[in-house]
């Protein structure tokens, strides 16, 4: 059985949405989707292992809309989904369970500069050698979604309000592609994201200071 072969019944239609074939794939990745994020608002130790499954749901859809950064990221999620993991388990001090923290200023230096630098580069990748129509906006998603999962896998509360931004720019660019399920999907991920930022930030203020010794 080659790819295509065992690609196909992701790919094909489970139903039509505003006149447009949704896969199997997107609808995958919608429940798997909202399942990781609500995870993730959870502090849960399962939303890494799914969305392992979800991004990969996604970069199948991705591919097959042209959204050619997009889908490349997906590969770096399992990457960062790995890594996130085992910080979540062992980030912490003394190898313990990693807590909520704020993103320190070198940090966002650092993130600003890698995101802006990304940004340009897709940009002029995707423009250049891809038939994308939206390349400024492909790489864009990207990059600040590259450090909004960073940030989630350090468990910095910032990390929020980059996935709200990305939510922002996502649900009308989904949509103009015919995503429209997917676009729903965002919908759903930018109020999860508003509750995972409040849930964060009551853990991050109630949690008591640690006593010196």
């Amino acid at each position: 059985m080659d790819l295509s072969e065992l690609l196909g019944p992701l790919l094909s239609p489970a139903f039509t949405l505003g006149g447009v074939p949704t896969s199997w794939a997107e609808l995958l990745g919608f429940v798997t989707g909202v399942l990781t994020v609500w995870l993730v608002v959870r502090q849960h130790i399962w939303n890494w292992p799914i969305s392992v499954a979800n991004v990969v749901l996604l970069g199948l859809v991705f591919l097959t809309a042209g959204l050619y950064a997009d889908a490349a990221l997906q590969i770096v999620y399992v990457v960062l989904a790995l890594y996130g993991w085992w910080q979540w388990l062992y980030g912490g001090a003394d190898r313990s369970r990693l807590t909520v923290s704020r993103t320190g200023r070198g940090e966002w230096a650092a993130l600003i500069v890698c995101g802006a630098a990304a940004t340009a580069g897709l940009t002029w990748v995707l423009a250049r050698y891809t038939d994308s129509s939206v390349p400024f906006w492909d790489a864009l998603t990207t990059a600040l979604s590259l450090m909004a999962t960073y940030g989630q896998s350090r468990k910095l509360l910032e990390s929020w309000w980059l996935w709200i931004t990305v939510d922002v720019v996502y649900i009308p660019l989904y949509a103009y592609k015919g995503l429209y399920l997917t676009s729903a999907l965002y919908v759903i991920f930018l109020a999860l994201c508003v509750a995972g930022l409040a849930a964060w930030r009551r853990d991050l203020v109630t949690r008591p200071e640690p006593v010196a010794a």
